[in-house]
């Protein structure tokens, strides 16, 4: 219904979704991962080599990174289940470092890892302001995130688990954004109409949320430790 401007009303937001990476947060520098990988291999590597490394390590696939140009046929099942099944993400992400020639044992598997530990990732610097003003004003949180690994020991380590109202997470629910499914669900743990949601995110496949009766607001993904322009979400919480 137009308000008395002739305008559109906006829907009141009862309940916020955010999205994982790109929205509250960003994987850690390329090089920093990379050097630290290196050395839970036991290996020493000069930051030349590493920044190399990093950019091949990028290039062939990195989670939390940009999508891989080709993936190589072997790994395409993976690939394609990678989100769903915590073995193929794994497997996916593991296989597509090892087509990168290093000459570090067991670098792959390591690089992997700084996925699984809260130190391989950076919270943006004004997520754990928005996710504070969120429970303050009383209005519901969930994380809805395509990730094939547990993120919740994540975000107890930076202090913000008790923020998070709920974690749907598509390798634990069987479905991926933008299957308005997985959007419904977390709406259901938050014990929200759709209508009256937001989700938050940075991709199209956040945007399909509007799918499933939410509204949605895509920002772009800042870099590591930056503002990513969370207080626009908060702000349409309010009246």
């Amino acid at each position: 219904m137009p308000d008395e401007s002739g305008q559109p009303a906006r829907r009141p937001v009862e309940a916020v979704l955010f999205d994982f990476h790109g929205t509250l947060a960003q994987v850690e520098d390329p090089v920093a991962w990379v050097l630290a990988a290196a050395v839970a291999c036991g290996a020493s590597l000069d930051r030349g080599k590493a920044t190399v490394l990093a950019d091949r390590l990028v290039t062939a696939g990195r989670a939390g990174g940009p999508l891989p140009a080709r993936v190589p046929v072997h790994l395409a099942e993976v690939w394609a289940d990678r989100d769903l099944y915590p073995h193929a993400h794994r497997a996916a992400f593991v296989g597509l470092a090892a087509t990168v020639n290093t000459d570090i044992e067991g670098l792959a598997d390591a690089l992997y890892d700084r996925l699984l530990g809260a130190d391989g990732w950076l919270p943006y610097a004004d997520t754990a302001e928005a996710l504070k003003a969120l429970r303050q004003a009383g209005v519901p949180v969930a994380v809805v995130s395509n990730i094939g690994f547990d993120i919740r020991p994540h975000f107890d380590t930076w202090g913000l688990g008790e923020l998070v109202d709920a974690f749907v997470l598509s390798y634990e629910v069987g479905r991926c954004k933008p299957d308005p499914a997985i959007f419904l669900r977390a709406c259901g743990a938050l014990g929200v109409d759709p209508e009256r949601a937001l989700m938050v995110g940075d991709t199209p496949a956040d945007a399909g949320a509007v799918r499933a009766g939410l509204s949605a607001l895509v920002l772009p993904a800042a870099d590591p430790g930056k503002v990513n322009g969370l207080g626009a979400a908060v702000a349409l919480t309010r009246p």
